[in-house]
């Protein structure tokens, strides 16, 4: 894609050179009706009862709000209330965040919500100014500057919320070009990002029918075996169904020497590092049940002395009891020394035990859709070790679960390669598309005549 033909310094770093006939201007001089949001009281079921949207109900990847299970709550309101939202209206994330996910996040709201809303108080919501703004061109703006970590620097972290500095993050400046060529970047990006978009949909979908595939032939071994013609016997526990009559069922606490799970080092006062000796695991380093060294946390040798109750041991297999429950991992030997937090628990099987027969039970759909039935709903959901423990495992002769394991590990293997050739591609495609906003609202491409 082709270049202006002429650009020029904007003053600004992270911004860097524009075409000659941009200007630059500050956040808050692009806006009017700058006004924070609103939490009000339970629903009462009057002319007062109106959507309040939440932080949790930003798509950021498609920088709208999403529409479904949206908030009611009880907020008297005059009917030309500033903080009732019109269509464009542009709602940035001013508290909360965390860890992997500053605030900062900007998105559009939608006029296809057919009832009027407000913001919850977490967020700031304003509009363009139109004479001179184009609020799509704006937006991609803004999720420039979060892609590009800018936010951060604006955030002031009290009792471990974080709250973004709305007037001196507003004071930063932004690249801005005609309106007309604002509309026509703003055309161009909401065409191309579409179509990466729906790229993106298409090998997602192919994930979940890869995901079922695997998970098929996982439940069939885990639970019949691999001999169709062997006799069954009902195995007494009515989720587990039918197994082999020569196989037993035990609970999983019988084949393990421990279970336990970790401790996150900020509660002890220690610090998780970028770099380091000690590899620490978080739930984002399971990825399709199998453990990434991305991202890389990681913590000091005191720190891992400290937490020594969960220091991690080659053949572990770890099983996600909070947040995103579920998730399954092994640890082998490459991933050592490492250590982990509270939201994974791990399973250390008796030295006569084949771990990698209980790692494929605990993905198996059994199991799985056992477990969401003994969750915990609370912040979060979880589910406690010891419900862990107590779930039942159909047990074949250690001879026959190597059998089964064998027979796994080949033939999901092609589809293990699958899946992580196609996360890679989406995770590719979503880079494409941010440096795509990034190269289009900075001037580093011409699209006008692409628009």
């Amino acid at each position: 894609m082709k270049r202006y033909p002429e650009y020029k310094d904007s003053g600004v770093e992270w911004i860097g050179e524009i075409p000659v006939h941009w200007e630059t201007e500050k956040i808050k001089n692009t806006q009017s009706d700058l006004i924070g949001g609103i939490w009000g009281n339970e629903p009462a079921e009057n002319e007062n009862d109106i959507y309040c949207i939440r932080v949790a109900d930003f798509n950021y990847e498609q920088l709208t709000i999403s529409n479904h299970n949206l908030t009611l709550r009880n907020i008297p309101l005059k009917k030309k209330d500033k903080r009732i939202l019109k269509n464009y209206d542009l709602l940035v994330e001013k508290s909360g965040g965390g860890e992997k996910s500053p605030v900062g996040k900007t998105v559009m709201f939608n006029a296809e919500i057919s009832r009027q809303s407000v913001t919850s108080n977490f967020i700031t919501k304003f509009t363009a100014k139109s004479d001179s703004c184009f609020p799509k061109y704006l937006l991609y703006c803004l999720c420039f500057f979060y892609h590009i970590g800018l936010t951060r620097k604006h955030i002031k972290q009290t009792t471990g919320i974080q709250n973004l500095d709305i007037d001196s993050y507003f004071q930063e400046r932004i690249p801005l070009p005609s309106l007309v060529e604002q509309i026509q970047i703003a055309n161009f990006l909401d065409r191309k990002t579409e179509q990466i978009d729906e790229l993106i949909r298409i090998k997602e979908r192919r994930i979940e029918l890869l995901q079922e595939q695997r998970t098929a032939l996982i439940n069939q071994a885990v639970t019949k075996g691999l001999d169709p013609n062997v006799e069954m016997k009902p195995s007494g526990v009515e989720w587990i169904g039918e197994i082999p009559k020569h196989w037993e069922v035990k609970r999983i606490k019988y084949l393990a020497s421990l279970i336990s799970k970790g401790t996150t080092p900020t509660t002890i006062g220690r610090e998780i590092l970028h770099e380091g000796g000690i590899r620490f695991i978080k739930v984002e380093n399971i990825i399709n049940n199998q453990l990434v060294f991305t991202p890389e946390h990681y913590i000091d040798e005191e720190t891992n002395q400290m937490l020594k109750r969960s220091q991690l041991k080659e053949n572990d297999v770890l099983f996600v009891i909070a947040g995103t429950i579920g998730k399954v991992g092994l640890v082998r030997l490459v991933h050592l020394p490492a250590n982990t937090n509270q939201a994974i628990s791990f399973i250390r099987p008796h030295k006569n035990e084949l771990p990698e027969f209980i790692y494929y039970w605990l993905q198996s759909d059994n199991i799985q859709k056992t477990v969401w039935l003994e969750v915990v709903q609370s912040a979060q959901p979880n589910l406690s070790m010891e419900n862990l423990g107590n779930l039942y495992m159909p047990y074949p002769s250690i001879t026959e679960q190597h059998s089964i394991v064998d027979y796994i590990t080949e033939n999901t293997q092609t589809i293990t390669q699958l899946l992580q050739q196609t996360y890679k591609q989406i995770e590719l495609l979503k880079e494409y598309r941010q440096s795509l906003i990034s190269e289009a609202v900075t001037g580093k491409i011409d699209v006008r005549n692409e628009a």
